[in-house]
Protein backbone atom coordinates (compact mmCIF):
# COMPACT_ATOMS: atom_id res chain seq x y z
CA UNK A 1 0.00 0.00 0.00
CA UNK A 2 1.63 3.13 -0.75
CA UNK A 3 0.93 5.92 1.53
CA UNK A 4 0.87 9.84 0.63
CA UNK A 5 2.64 12.11 2.64
CA UNK A 6 1.75 15.33 2.90
CA UNK A 7 3.79 17.97 3.57
CA UNK A 8 1.40 20.27 5.91
CA UNK A 9 4.30 22.91 7.16
CA UNK A 10 4.41 23.71 3.36
CA UNK A 11 0.11 23.88 2.87
CA UNK A 12 -0.07 25.79 6.39
CA UNK A 13 0.97 29.64 4.39
CA UNK A 14 3.82 30.07 6.79
CA UNK A 15 6.05 32.41 5.73
CA UNK A 16 9.85 31.37 7.14
CA UNK A 17 12.09 34.30 8.16
CA UNK A 18 16.16 34.03 8.05
CA UNK A 19 17.42 36.91 9.25
CA UNK A 20 21.00 35.63 8.28
CA UNK A 21 19.50 36.04 4.81
CA UNK A 22 19.87 40.16 4.89
CA UNK A 23 23.45 40.04 6.15
CA UNK A 24 25.68 41.36 3.21
CA UNK A 25 27.68 38.94 1.60
CA UNK A 26 30.48 41.13 1.87
CA UNK A 27 33.89 41.17 3.95
CA UNK A 28 33.58 42.50 7.50
CA UNK A 29 37.27 43.95 9.01
CA UNK A 30 37.92 45.67 11.91
CA UNK A 31 40.70 48.69 12.54
CA UNK A 32 42.19 47.85 15.87
CA UNK A 33 43.31 51.63 17.09
CA UNK A 34 45.50 49.49 19.85
CA UNK A 35 48.63 49.19 17.14
CA UNK A 36 48.50 52.91 16.79
CA UNK A 37 48.92 53.66 20.50
CA UNK A 38 52.30 54.05 22.70
CA UNK A 39 52.67 51.42 24.33
CA UNK A 40 49.41 50.47 22.77
CA UNK A 41 48.22 52.06 25.96
CA UNK A 42 48.42 55.40 25.04
CA UNK A 43 47.46 57.94 22.33
CA UNK A 44 49.69 60.62 21.46
CA UNK A 45 48.25 62.64 18.61
CA UNK A 46 51.56 63.31 16.51
CA UNK A 47 52.62 59.58 16.56
CA UNK A 48 49.11 58.98 16.00
CA UNK A 49 48.76 61.07 12.73
CA UNK A 50 51.99 59.77 11.47
CA UNK A 51 51.11 56.17 11.70
CA UNK A 52 47.71 56.89 10.00
CA UNK A 53 49.84 58.77 7.12
CA UNK A 54 51.48 55.57 6.40
CA UNK A 55 48.83 52.99 6.55
CA UNK A 56 47.64 51.17 3.22
CA UNK A 57 43.85 52.15 3.16
CA UNK A 58 43.28 50.23 0.20
CA UNK A 59 43.46 47.14 1.96
CA UNK A 60 39.87 48.55 3.13
CA UNK A 61 38.43 48.60 -0.72
CA UNK A 62 35.04 48.05 -0.67
CA UNK A 63 34.51 46.14 2.83
CA UNK A 64 32.52 47.05 5.59
CA UNK A 65 34.99 48.38 8.72
CA UNK A 66 34.32 48.44 12.06
CA UNK A 67 36.51 50.19 14.95
CA UNK A 68 37.80 49.35 18.03
CA UNK A 69 40.43 49.51 20.32
CA UNK A 70 41.32 45.74 21.72
CA UNK A 71 43.48 47.58 24.53
CA UNK A 72 41.17 49.31 28.01
CA UNK A 73 42.93 52.97 26.22
CA UNK A 74 40.83 56.08 26.50
CA UNK A 75 40.43 57.24 22.67
CA UNK A 76 39.44 60.86 22.17
CA UNK A 77 36.44 61.49 19.84
CA UNK A 78 38.80 62.89 17.25
CA UNK A 79 40.83 59.83 16.46
CA UNK A 80 37.89 57.69 15.53
CA UNK A 81 37.14 60.51 13.43
CA UNK A 82 40.32 60.95 11.55
CA UNK A 83 40.92 57.20 11.19
CA UNK A 84 37.32 57.80 9.30
CA UNK A 85 38.30 60.58 7.53
CA UNK A 86 41.17 58.20 6.25
CA UNK A 87 39.16 54.89 5.26
CA UNK A 88 35.65 56.60 3.72
CA UNK A 89 37.33 56.80 0.22
CA UNK A 90 37.58 53.19 0.53
CA UNK A 91 35.45 51.26 2.91
CA UNK A 92 32.13 50.42 1.69
CA UNK A 93 31.00 51.29 5.07
CA UNK A 94 32.28 52.10 8.54
CA UNK A 95 30.77 51.01 11.96
CA UNK A 96 32.40 51.92 15.67
CA UNK A 97 32.44 48.52 17.25
CA UNK A 98 34.17 44.67 16.70
CA UNK A 99 33.47 42.51 13.90
CA UNK A 100 30.51 40.96 15.95
CA UNK A 101 28.54 44.53 16.56
CA UNK A 102 29.50 45.67 13.14
CA UNK A 103 27.96 42.95 11.86
CA UNK A 104 25.07 43.56 14.42
CA UNK A 105 24.65 47.12 13.05
CA UNK A 106 24.68 46.37 9.43
CA UNK A 107 22.31 43.68 9.91
CA UNK A 108 19.75 46.26 11.86
CA UNK A 109 20.48 48.90 8.59
CA UNK A 110 19.66 45.81 6.70
CA UNK A 111 16.01 44.88 8.61
CA UNK A 112 15.25 48.58 8.08
CA UNK A 113 15.21 48.54 4.70
CA UNK A 114 12.66 45.63 4.68
CA UNK A 115 9.14 46.65 2.84
CA UNK A 116 6.66 45.24 5.50
CA UNK A 117 4.00 45.56 3.17
CA UNK A 118 4.92 42.51 1.77
CA UNK A 119 4.04 40.81 5.10
CA UNK A 120 0.48 42.31 5.10
CA UNK A 121 -1.80 39.80 6.83
CA UNK A 122 0.60 36.83 7.05
CA UNK A 123 1.47 33.95 9.55
CA UNK A 124 5.79 34.87 9.92
CA UNK A 125 8.35 32.23 11.55
CA UNK A 126 10.97 34.10 12.26
CA UNK A 127 13.83 31.35 12.25
CA UNK A 128 15.16 30.64 15.59
CA UNK A 129 18.67 29.03 14.81
CA UNK A 130 21.11 28.08 11.92
CA UNK A 131 24.70 28.95 11.42
CA UNK A 132 24.77 32.18 11.43
CA UNK A 133 24.51 33.84 14.89
CA UNK A 134 21.59 36.80 15.38
CA UNK A 135 22.32 39.26 18.35
CA UNK A 136 19.10 39.34 20.60
CA UNK A 137 18.72 43.23 18.72
CA UNK A 138 17.93 41.90 15.35
CA UNK A 139 14.95 39.86 16.53
CA UNK A 140 13.55 43.08 18.24
CA UNK A 141 13.85 45.29 15.13
CA UNK A 142 12.37 42.64 13.34
CA UNK A 143 9.40 42.31 15.37
CA UNK A 144 9.11 45.71 15.67
CA UNK A 145 8.69 45.66 11.85
CA UNK A 146 6.53 43.22 11.43
CA UNK A 147 4.07 43.96 13.99
CA UNK A 148 2.19 46.45 12.87
CA UNK A 149 1.30 44.47 9.24
CA UNK A 150 1.38 40.70 9.95
CA UNK A 151 -1.50 38.29 11.28
CA UNK A 152 0.95 36.61 13.83
CA UNK A 153 4.67 35.96 14.23
CA UNK A 154 5.88 32.81 15.58
CA UNK A 155 9.93 32.17 16.03
CA UNK A 156 11.63 29.26 16.19
CA UNK A 157 11.02 26.19 12.74
CA UNK A 158 7.59 26.10 10.81
CA UNK A 159 7.63 22.63 12.43
CA UNK A 160 8.13 23.70 16.13
CA UNK A 161 7.21 27.53 16.89
CA UNK A 162 6.92 29.71 19.70
CA UNK A 163 3.66 32.26 19.35
CA UNK A 164 5.21 35.36 19.94
CA UNK A 165 2.25 37.65 18.23
CA UNK A 166 -1.22 37.20 16.95
CA UNK A 167 -3.59 39.98 15.62
CA UNK A 168 -6.62 39.81 17.57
Amino acid sequence: MSETFINKVAESGLISLDLAQYIPNIDIVVFDIKPFLFKELILKEKDFRASLATTDWSQYENKIVGIFCSTDAIIPMWANMLIVANLSPYAKSIYFGDENKTRELVLLEEIQKIDPSTFTDQRVVVKGCGDTPIGESAFIAITQKLRPVVKSIMYGEPCSTVPVYKKK
